[in-house]
């Protein structure tokens, strides 16, 4: 069975940075894209972050660009977000998600196979 765990979600001043991990466990890592979704209160799950397999390609969302920064350690089974100049919008659950696939990166909720339990973000104004 497929899992992914989120970790280092919490609370953060705007402006500030914080930085997401999530470790995953029975797949071939490599073989998998990987991404990152988050869900504010009263919202759909929105689109973060993915990268590739390789890690070669990523691509985000309009809302991050710029702020957040995808990248994965292939070695470690592990894939990261860190952001940075957060704000009071940001808020939100994180999830991370996975599915096999190698070279190509996916950036839709119905792509992905595999999902985390999701790690609270909280930025205060």
């Amino acid at each position: 069975q497929v899992q992914l765990v989120e970790s280092g979600g919490g609370l953060v001043q705007a402006g500030g940075s914080l930085s997401l991990s999530c470790a995953a466990s029975e797949l071939t890592f490599s073989n998998y894209a990987m991404g990152w979704f988050r869900r504010a209160p009263g919202k759909e799950r929105e689109f973060v972050a993915a990268i590739s397999s390789s890690g070669g390609s990523t691509y985000y969302g309009n809302s991050v660009k710029g702020r957040f920064f995808i990248s994965r350690d292939n070695a470690k089974n592990t894939v990261y977000l860190q952001m940075s100049s957060l704000k009071p919008e940001d808020t939100a659950v994180y999830y991370c998600a996975a599915r096999r696939g190698i070279g190509v990166v996916f950036t839709t909720v119905g792509q992905y196979d595999y999902w985390g339990q999701g790690t609270q973000v909280t930025v205060s104004s």
